[in-house]
């Protein structure tokens, strides 16, 4: 089924220009659609674009009553929620400087961030999942006059009449937005985006995904992070609905997904495995008959688990991307792609924005199919970290960011990641990549997931080290031996340890925990 005419049209005059606004997208998908339901939240909520648009303008007009305006910096952290999502439009309609930042920020990393960036607002949730966000929040206010706090149960509303316009679409390319990614630095980094950029490149996602007014997406992903607020973007660019779910309990959360007829069953290793877990648990019934494609990003899949999911949970499989902070979706695929490229590959390069670059040693380009750094460019990229001193070492000659990961492009531009440039286990000087191990014990019948790391070893200087999570029986570390001796890994890349744990540790984007596996374990013997 084509989309609307006035949906392509949306999308061209609006994705393709860089001086449209995120105001100015969410005016018009509520113009073209608004009836259409874009948020499908808890207690059976239903809101419409329409609606959407006029319950921001409300919020907007409350807070500008309040002091809030144009320029101001706001930071907001708050669970993925249709309230949460209500008020990323309403400070877009104000013009605000939005501070999304992740949940799982405490005290220390939240303080930081409202120093750095001079929030004279902080919106929190006043409890979520046991922590305290009201009282922290509360805290740190006090430290800080020039601090307003807002403990968000319900948003508050006004009249928008007074409201002052707009603002206008030649300021898309003005900074509205810092996200914060923790890096190689102690303190967390603020990244500066503007909104042309970002509806540029979730422009390129959406079309990759194949989005259209009938697709319903599981918004499982934290709103707040840049990927969140991408595929708020997206859903505006193309008429989808999103399923809101503010904590991912698979029990609770999958069936409310199958009611609500998920298309795009998101949003990476964790959440796919969890969906796999379910079709296993009932394998003569589709958990999602309707499903299309299981987006993912954050961190590079298993290949094994798209083609598992692909043959049990059906669709496409799984959809990735490659992207960072400071540069998202740089690469997609597509659910056009072939099988083999969906489960080894991040896709192919962003259309509507994206260069990559593979640098070798000397700086050298390497060629098609050959490792090395990952480098990129392209309209979606940062406009700089809010501590400009980072700038200088975080950009090569030619103004291609240095990502840091390791990967290759093939010959028909499909982008492989294969690691991290400091996440390669140096054993007796011999280079080992954590994830070519990862990617042969996850094909292993008993693991359901697992992180490789290198630990500090006096007589290897590294010592490879494997930490398993196991469905059913455990696995022994001679069986794992035999396991990667058969699967034709040489013997030196083959684990000297072997961890079993109950879960391996994620973050929220669903990178690996390792530097929290490495404290853990860096202290056990070998074997």
């Amino acid at each position: 089924m084509s989309p609307p005419a006035a949906d392509a049209l949306l999308t061209e005059t609006l994705a393709g220009s860089r001086e449209a606004g995120l105001w100015a997208l969410i005016e018009a998908r509520a113009a073209v659609s608004p009836d259409a339901v874009f948020l499908v939240g808890e207690g059976n909520l239903h809101l419409t674009f329409a609606g959407y648009r006029d319950r921001a303008e409300r919020v907007a007009a409350a807070l500008a009553s309040r002091g809030v305006g144009s320029g101001t910096p706001v930071s907001w952290m708050l669970p993925t929620s249709v309230e949460a999502i209500v008020l990323c439009g309403a400070l877009a309609r104000l013009g605000v400087i939005q501070n999304p930042v992740l949940p799982i920020y405490r005290e220390r990393e939240t303080r930081f961030v409202l120093g750095q960036t001079g929030a004279r607002a902080l919106f929190v949730p006043p409890k979520f999942r046991g922590f305290d966000y009201g009282s922290m929040a509360r805290t740190l206010a006090a430290e800080s006059p020039h601090l307003d706090v807002y403990e968000i149960g319900e948003l508050p509303e006004a009249d928008p009449a007074e409201l002052p316009p707009p603002p206008a679409d030649t300021e898309a390319r003005t900074t509205r937005w810092v996200f914060y990614t923790s890096g190689t630095t102690a303190d967390p980094k603020g990244a500066r985006h503007t909104d042309a950029a970002l509806i540029a490149t979730h422009a390129g996602m959406a079309r990759a995904l194949d989005l259209r007014a009938d697709s319903r997406v599981a918004l499982v992903f934290p709103v707040t992070h840049v990927g969140g607020v991408g595929w708020l973007i997206a859903s505006f660019l193309s008429g989808c609905t999103h399923i809101v779910v503010p904590a991912f309990v698979p029990d609770a959360t999958i069936p409310l997904l199958a009611r609500h007829g998920v298309t795009h069953a998101g949003a990476g290793t964790a959440f796919h495995q969890a969906y796999l877990a379910a079709q296993r648990a009932q394998p003569d019934t589709p958990v999602f008959p309707e499903v299309v494609a299981f987006p993912g990003g954050g961190a590079p899949k298993p290949p094994e688990l798209h083609f598992d999911i692909q043959r049990e949970l059906g669709g496409v499989g799984i959809v990735s991307g490659y992207g960072l902070t400071e540069c998202p979706i740089v690469a997609m695929g597509r659910v056009s792609d072939p099988p083999e490229q969906l489960a080894h590959s991040e896709g192919r390069r962003n259309p509507a924005t994206a260069e990559i670059r593979i640098v070798g040693a000397a700086e050298a380009e390497c060629a098609p199919g050959e490792e090395g750094e990952i480098r990129v460019r392209g309209p979606q990229l940062f406009k700089g970290y809010l501590d400009a001193d980072l700038d200088a070492a975080a950009f090569d000659a030619q103004g291609f960011l240095r990502t840091g990961d390791l990967g290759s492009l093939d010959a028909q531009g499909y982008l492989r990641v294969t690691g991290r440039l400091k996440d390669v286990i140096i054993r007796k000087g011999e280079n080992i990549s954590a994830k070519e191990v990862e990617d042969l014990l996850y094909q292993h019948p008993q693991v359901e997931d697992v992180a490789v790391i290198g630990l500090p070893d006096p007589a290897l200087g590294e010592r490879c080290c494997a930490v398993v999570a196991c469905s059913g029986e455990v696995l022994g570390f001679d069986a794992m031996v035999r396991f990667l001796k058969d699967a034709g890994l040489m013997m030196q890349k083959i684990p000297e340890q072997l961890e079993i744990v109950d879960r391996v540790p994620r973050n929220p984007a669903g990178k690996l925990e390792k530097q929290a596996l490495r404290e853990r374990f860096g202290s056990t013997g070998a074997g």
